[in-house]
């Protein structure tokens, strides 16, 4: 082979590369999120559809969020599905399995993102015990309840899935000082090491990750103090805090093809705050 028919195929698979990382797809396929009537889980939910997905939605106590979520899916020309679930409760999770697979026949992507918010509401000012309880109850536990239900789901899939479970990316680094860190540390790092162990025993046939957020302009970044915010912003490499939509883009790059080669991996969006 000449120098320039090799010049020319090295050309072809970088261009063919670049565009199946400019564009992820998921056409054709079907995704579960949970916790999407808000927040992350709702970004996340509009870009699987915008990416070409149908999607099953849940939520647990915000139906009017899930229902005008759904109707924005089917705007795009998607399927959607609307499922109550306390993803807590094992009798819920199996439910939930169950009602997403009537309605579309399987799950290829997984997506857990549903979280207890002990920063805003009345949950902020709840003790520390209570708080850890609860983090705790719906962020580790549920997530591995969910997980699991996933897998027995996707083994039956002669295609198997993806997994995608909701760390912190401070986890890495001890988080930082506060109660708060503290319990978050406690309940996302046990989600962190959790979506590792399971993704050595379900492979080749499903792939775990983990997204790994930073600092996020969800309902907590909203409310902060803007000199606070002002002082985060100066910790992170480029500049600003993520939109739930930067989220939403790892999200669905992980959950398509274009990952297929990535398992047990934690995939941090924080603009280099944790490095």
């Amino acid at each position: 082979m000449s120098k320039r028919q090799l010049e020319e195929e090295a050309q072809t698979a970088v261009h063919g590369a670049e565009d199946v990382a400019a564009s992820p797809t998921l056409a054709g396929k079907v995704v579960l999120v949970t916790g999407a009537s808000s927040g992350i889980g709702r970004a996340i939910a509009l870009a699987c559809a915008e990416a070409g997905a149908d999607v099953t939605v849940t939520y647990r106590t915000r139906q009017q969020g899930a229902t005008a979520l759904a109707g924005a899916i089917q705007q795009l020309g998607r399927r959607a599905h609307v499922v109550q679930a306390d993803t807590a409760e094992p009798q819920d999770v199996e439910r939930l399995a169950r009602d997403a697979r009537v309605a579309f026949g399987r799950v290829d992507a997984w997506i857990n993102n549903a979280g207890a918010d002990i920063l805003t509401g009345s949950t902020a000012s709840r003790s520390r015990l209570e708080k850890l309880d609860l983090l705790l109850a719906v962020d580790l536990r549920g997530t591995i309840l969910a997980s699991w239900a996933a897998v027995e789901l996707m083994r039956e899939q002669p295609v198997g899935g993806v997994i995608i479970n909701m760390s912190w990316d401070h986890v890495l680094v001890g988080g930082m000082k506060g109660e708060y860190a503290q319990v978050f540390c406690a309940a996302k790092g046990g989600v962190y090491s959790f979506s590792r162990a399971l993704a050595r025993s379900v492979a080749p046939h499903i792939r775990v990750n983990v997204l790994g957020p930073g600092w996020v302009e969800t309902a907590y970044g909203s409310a902060l103090d803007s000199e606070v915010k002002r002082r985060i912003t100066e910790t992170i490499p480029l500049g600003r805090w993520a939109t739930p939509e930067d989220v939403a883009h790892a999200a669905v790059y992980l959950a398509s093809d274009a990952a297929s080669y990535i398992t047990g991996q934690m995939l941090m969006v924080n603009g280099g705050s944790v490095v």
